[in-house]
């Protein structure tokens, strides 16, 4: 049996590390040498940029980059960059854009921008006399981070909050700091780190020197200083809004616009209370927030784990989004958590994320929380849509009918004339392999 094993991998240059894995793990394929160097950019200075991303770096992985245009936000018009793999998602956005145009577009308000953090120890001391000595820690912890908070304070931000907590049902003698932060137009991850573990070296300090302190009190063992990816109070809204006769003017349509309006409200009524088809309903919704955060460089899988546990919150997992039919006004709305940065991290190292925050106008942290929010609103308007009326598959089988082709080895000639022989028929794949066999 071969041993595929390796001591010093990361120490290889890029060209050893794919010898090694063509030699062990591909069977010295001479296609992936040139699939892998194939993929390098052009530009070796933008490549080096590329590799300092993350570890034993081999190649590139290259996603579609696309815009979607004709976003009304509270009377700002934007082209939204969006990076995804699924055709349709782009065309559902841009549709649910163009659609909401004439109906004053979308609206969407930032609740708040509070971020956390946790510092967890274990101290030998009892909840009484912890809670005597933390208004002085609470102040020797704020003076003793200054250093780190200094310039955050200056554009607006720094500690809001500290609290603190005894658990025991996670250990007798556990303990928690929970801090909130303003981190401005920053992500701000490092800086919250930086923060919470200065909290740990502060409170370790203090019981082993403090005369206030008894000899049994001195115990104090930090855990873990990390910040928390679930901030449900780091919140943004967005939501679109008309009358039922502008509805029926938007649809162009003489069919029951009611009827219409009542069977979406009911289609998110269902993904409230189902959680079967709350997930594939809130996947909807980050097809459309997950493309705009890669985009401009954020970490969709903070984004994501953030809102799937604040759709969960009160123990069953629901909706992110609602729609309401009152006295004759249709709304449809969404409200989510979303950290997100501007500034600093992969937003200024990767050359299309600072091109994606220029085209939607250099957007400050909490404008970015409303354009992306707004993103996927409307990209669950568009899923929803398509669901109560044709159904699912009529769209997103023709926004694959491409790839399909592509998959099948149709020629270019052959593409362009399956897009008109399917431009009124049912596109799958055996429609389209049966099309090319007639060629």
């Amino acid at each position: 049996m071969q041993d595929n094993r390796i001591a010093g991998f990361s120490k290889l240059n890029k060209q050893e590390k794919i010898d090694w894995l063509r030699s062990h793990f591909l069977g010295n394929d001479p296609n992936a040498q040139a699939l892998l160097t194939g993929f390098w950019h052009r530009d070796e200075a933008l490549q080096n940029i590329l590799d300092g991303f993350s570890e034993n770096t081999l190649s590139n992985f290259p996603l579609p980059f696309g815009i979607a245009p004709n976003f009304d936000i509270n009377g700002t018009t934007y082209a939204v960059p969006m990076v995804i793999e699924e055709s349709s998602v782009v065309a559902a956005a841009a549709s649910a854009a163009k659609f909401w145009q004439p109906l004053g577009g979308f609206h969407a308000e930032v609740i708040d921008t509070v971020k956390l953090g946790q510092l967890h120890f274990r101290w030998s001391g009892s909840t009484a006399r912890w809670e005597q000595f933390f208004p002085y820690l609470e102040q020797l912890l704020r003076l003793e981070t200054t250093y780190l908070t200094t310039n955050m304070e200056a554009r607006g931000g720094g500690i809001l909050r500290i609290e603190w907590c005894r658990k025991p049902e996670i250990a007798a003698d556990y303990y928690q700091l929970l801090v909130s932060f303003e981190t401005c137009d920053s992500m701000g991850a490092n800086f919250i780190n930086s923060v919470l573990e200065q909290f740990g070296v502060t409170l370790r300090d203090w019981a082993a020197t403090a005369p206030e302190l008894l000899h049994n009190e001195r115990s104090l063992e930090v855990i873990m200083a990390i910040l928390s990816n679930y901030t449900p109070d780091c919140l943004v809204r967005a939501w679109v809004t008309c009358s039922l006769t502008d509805m029926e003017k938007a649809l162009h349509t003489a069919d029951n616009v009611r009827h219409f309006c009542q069977k979406f409200a009911l289609a998110t009524q269902v993904a409230i209370h189902d959680p079967y088809r709350a997930v594939t309903h809130n996947k909807g919704i980050f097809n459309g927030i997950d493309a705009v955060v890669l985009a401009t460089g954020n970490d969709f899988r903070a984004i994501e784990a953030c809102a799937h546990a604040y759709a969960a919150r009160d123990g069953q997992y629901r909706s992110l989004s609602r729609c309401t039919i009152e006295n004759e006004i249709f709304r449809f709305e969404l409200e989510i958590p979303l950290a997100l940065g501007t500034v600093g991290g992969l937003t200024k190292l990767h050359p299309l994320a600072q091109l994606s925050l220029q085209i939607l106008g250099q957007p400050s942290a909490r404008e970015l929380m409303q354009i992306i929010a707004v993103t996927g609103l409307a990209q669950n308007f568009g899923a929803l849509r398509s669901l109560v009326t044709t159904g699912i598959q009529a769209g997103h089988m023709k926004m694959h009918l491409q790839n399909i082709l592509i998959h099948l080895g149709a020629s270019p000639a052959q593409i362009a004339e399956a897009k008109v022989y399917f431009s009124e028929r049912t596109v799958s794949f055996t429609a389209a392999r049966e099309f090319l066999a007639q060629q």
